[in-house]
């Protein structure tokens, strides 16, 4: 990796890994649109591209929707089959996280490829796509759940495989609609993020053995969103773009609003619950439940009514005047989503009430996130330099040797992790 793209590729994995930590309390679909959406703003601030800058809500929202839709897969007794001491069960576990963690990632990347392969002479046909997706999520769905009956987290949900059919269904199309770049990022991006689960559980593995008191769990989500954001960064980056995306203001305004006014409303109608806030009242002693429930629900009707107007503000002071004012319209609007879940983030769980913890997780997500402003303003080569482009040099004929490496890397980390306790609370079987 040339040192021109670290710096990029560092922010934004720091920044994906950050919006799915914090996803962890918010959860599912909705919880996900807004991590992906972190990380496709992140990627698209750091590549530079005028093209790309101008049109920014409509690439970060559909990495939003991309990396929402395997957020309908459930993964808790998963995680479980990881913590038991048999070895087809982990490694079983190990698996199936990297299947679900592929889903986001290939899905994620796939969106955003599409949306960076956009021309006036090449573009998506969006209404064709979603509704082969639809069938074929439909199609695999029925077929493994009803038909072979592979259940892969009895008895949880099994919308794992309608996000799965989902999947081939997307491959099929950027396959054959020639959209290699888009099939190229999605394969890069699935793989890291599938890597990132199943190696994100084996670090919460570790701590759990170690029994060190800590939010392992949080890591976890961390680690997968780190490892999705770095594939998916580096793979666009080692790409060659020549198209000039072009999108309407029209389709640009309604992004923006979809950003900055349905995603995080929907987020805060699922979350910011009143019974909720009302058991929670006991981490504070000055105002009883019902009093602190409504003090925590109003700061976040505040905070999401400041950042939405501030989004619509800032586009419509800046945008479309010259590529100078794109660039810091783009930053202010990619700064402004991070600040605004983790703000969104510090009222749903009272962090001004709990205190610094080292101990708990949520605390590390400002310094976090400083660390990402302070990479970003103080480098020198924050902005891609698209060169040494690799979709073109046996990139395929590899695939076979890095699909081999994965499934060793998965063998290893079963080993290591029955080796280190003797079964873990929450462990679960698969097979008996």
């Amino acid at each position: 990796m040339s040192k021109s793209k670290f710096i990029p590729i560092l922010i934004v994995s720091l920044t994906l890994g950050l919006g799915w930590a914090i996803r962890g309390s918010f959860g599912h679909e909705w919880g996900a649109s807004w991590a992906g959406a972190m990380g496709a703003l992140a990627l698209v601030v750091v590549a530079g591209k005028k093209h790309w800058l101008k049109n920014i809500p409509v690439l970060a929202a559909l990495g939003a929707i991309g990396w929402a839709v395997g957020g309908m897969s459930s993964y808790g007794v998963v995680i479980g089959y990881c913590r038991s001491t048999d070895f087809m069960n982990v490694l079983y576990g190990y698996v199936m996280l990297a299947v679900i963690g592929g889903i986001y990632g290939y899905i994620g990347g796939g969106f955003l490829g599409l949306g960076l392969e956009t021309d006036k002479n090449k573009k998506p046909d969006w209404a064709n796509l979603i509704a082969q997706m639809v069938a074929g999520g439909m199609l695999v769905w029925g077929f493994i759940i009803y038909q072979l009956e592979w259940f892969m987290t009895p008895p949880r949900s099994e919308l794992w495989a309608a996000a799965f059919g989902g999947c081939a269904a997307l491959g099929w199309y950027m396959w054959r609609e020639n959209f290699k770049k888009s099939f190229r990022i999605a394969a890069f991006t699935g793989l890291g993020a599938g890597f990132g689960f199943s190696f994100g559980n084996f670090i919460q593995v570790i701590g759990a053995s170690s029994g060190i008191s800590y939010n392992w769990w949080n890591v976890m989500e961390f680690t997968l969103g780190f490892l999705g954001g770095l594939a998916m960064a580096y793979a666009i980056f080692t790409t060659k773009w020549e198209e000039e995306i072009e999108f309407s203001p029209k389709s640009n305004l309604f992004a923006l609003i979809f950003l900055f006014v349905i995603i995080p409303y929907i987020n805060f109608d699922q979350q910011f619950d009143r019974e909720y806030f009302t058991k929670f009242s006991e981490i504070q002693k000055s105002l009883n439940a019902i009093d602190f429930a409504s003090l925590q629900i109003n700061f976040g009707w505040i905070t999401l009514i400041a950042f939405s107007v501030f989004s619509i503000f800032i586009w419509h002071r800046l945008s479309g005047k010259n590529s100078e004012s794109d660039k810091r319209l783009a930053a202010n609007l990619f700064f402004a989503n991070s600040l605004f879940y983790t703000v969104f983030l510090i009222f749903r769980n009272g962090l001004f009430y709990t205190g610094f913890e080292l101990g708990n997780s949520n605390t590390l997500y400002v310094p976090i996130l400083l660390i990402i402003f302070a990479i970003y303003y103080f480098s020198k080569e924050k902005e891609v330099q698209f060169t040494n482009y690799l979709e073109d040099q046996g990139f395929w004929s590899n695939w076979k040797y890095i699909t081999v490496l994965f499934v060793i890397a998965l063998v290893v980390i079963t080993f290591i992790s029955i080796s280190l306790h003797e079964g873990l609370p929450g462990s679960h079987l698969r097979f008996k």
